[in-house]
């Protein structure tokens, strides 16, 4: 079961390219496992190359961290942390117990999409959607956090860092969900976080409390300054190859092509489809590309790929030299079954695909032209976009004794929450300043 999930989650969230990084995530966990209760399994380490901040494991030994998991982690023993929780899934068998054969056999449906972003809107094209790992309750969770900090200990960690890597990802979900609501979407958040901080989660604090009797000496294992350098150069939010958000437009150099969206419309850029809604959320449309065996026109791809049997008010359509074919049909939406105006660019042997609608059953066609107008902007890149479409990365300074996160704030690309984006990634959220000779990540 791992060993088929694996293949089909590496296909939709690729390894991330560090080999520096991922030999340093595999030796701590390869650590880890050699004290665990299943020490005979082939323990496969990955870092996925996802922005979003999520750890998850198959059956197996398969266990995965996101890039964006390790921007918010500030040791080693950190690191350490998440992986034992995730190992302890793994040998307390957690996902083989809490599914049927029938359900696990759905298991990429629910780990590949960890930010989903606007609900529902997975209906629009009538394709596999996907979501976000929920967890195992809270006994479940608790049981890995136990498992994970006893591995940890008898590894040399300290297993307090649980106890701070909890706390950091608390603080990064109060913070995602705060600007989740502003944004009008589902926030997304780490699987193994409960209502209550650590400091005042008394179970938590007796299960790595318990765990120090695993110390293998009296020396633990930390290693800030370390890690901290190894993550110079991480990619922070989404990369140049998932493609970029510059104000209304997309660029995404790797597929070669960008486009402009509504002004003021939100753009959510996920792992298989890029979603943008307007302000008031009464609308959306999304883009995602197919690509294919052969060439065929647009209006057959329309008819036999999509099924749309019963497309209306089809016409051809141009854009940045490409043709394509647009045309009406009905369809389950988030909103319920609307009109869906499809819009199919064929480049070569890929199709693009945009569908959109709007809430309003009554007025079904309201965002029907900026939907059009935006698909015809679609395009190659040129030289000019190639700046605009490289990504911001992770860059470790040291702090003097005048840094403020204020000043940093304001020299990052990071466009919105900036002050409090550095302080999440510093550990230091939600009000905290730098300390004077103290390593900071910061964004550029």
């Amino acid at each position: 079961l791992g060993q088929r999930n694996n293949r089909e989650i590496l296909k939709q969230m690729p390894p991330y390219d560090d080999p520096e990084l991922n030999a340093q995530v595999r030796s701590i966990g390869k650590q880890l496992a050699a004290h665990s209760h299943r020490t005979g399994l082939d323990y496969r380490f990955t870092i996925v190359d996802s922005p979003t901040v999520n750890a998850f494991a198959l059956p197996g030994g398969y266990i995965y961290i996101t890039r964006g998991m390790l921007a918010y982690l500030n040791s080693e023993a950190e690191l350490a942390a998440v992986l034992g929780h995730e190992i302890g899934h793994v040998t307390a068998r957690h996902s083989v117990r809490q599914h049927s054969a029938q359900t696990t056999a759905s298991v990429v449906g629910a780990v590949v999409s960890v930010a989903t972003g606007i609900q529902g809107v997975d209906d629009l094209t009538n394709m596999a959607g996907t979501a976000i790992v929920r967890g195992y309750g809270r006994e479940h969770e608790l049981e890995a956090d136990r498992l994970g900090a006893e591995y940890m200990a008898r590894s040399g960690y300290d297993p307090d860092a649980m106890l701070e890597v909890i706390g950091i990802l608390k603080d990064q979900e109060t913070f995602e969900k705060k600007r989740a609501r502003e944004e009008g979407r589902k926030p997304n958040v780490y699987h193994g976080l409960f209502s209550t901080h650590p400091e005042n989660d008394t179970r938590l604090q007796e299960v790595v409390r318990a765990a120090r009797t695993y110390k293998t000496g009296s020396s633990t294992r930390i290693n800030r300054e370390g890690f901290i350098r190894s993550l110079e150069g991480l990619p922070f939010g989404n990369s140049a190859s998932q493609g970029i958000v510059r104000g209304n437009r997309f660029y995404h150099e790797s597929l070669d092509f960008t486009l402009a969206f509504p002004s003021g419309w939100q753009i959510d850029n996920r792992e298989d489809r890029v979603v943008a809604m307007p302000a008031g959320k009464d609308g959306l449309m999304q883009l995602q590309m197919v690509e294919l065996d052969m060439r065929m026109p647009a209006r057959d791809f329309m008819k036999k790929v999509l099924q749309l049997h019963d497309l209306r008010s089809g016409e051809q359509i141009r854009s940045g030299g490409m043709t394509g074919y647009t045309g009406i049909a009905s369809g389950k939406t988030t909103f319920g079954t609307r009109p869906v105006r499809y819009i199919v660019l064929m480049r070569d042997k890929t199709a693009w695909i945009f569908a959109g609608t709007a809430k309003d059953a009554r007025n079904p066609y309201q965002y029907d032209r900026q939907i059009i107008a935006s698909a015809k902007t679609f395009r190659a890149m040129n030289t000019q976009d190639a700046r605009f479409a490289s990504g911001t990365r992770l860059h470790i300074i040291r702090a003097g004794s005048n840094t403020r996160y204020r000043d940093l704030a304001a020299r990052t690309p990071i466009d919105r929450h900036a002050e409090e984006q550095l302080r999440l990634l510093n550990d230091q959220y939600p009000k905290g300043e730098p300390r004077s000779g103290q390593l900071l990540k910061t964004v550029r």
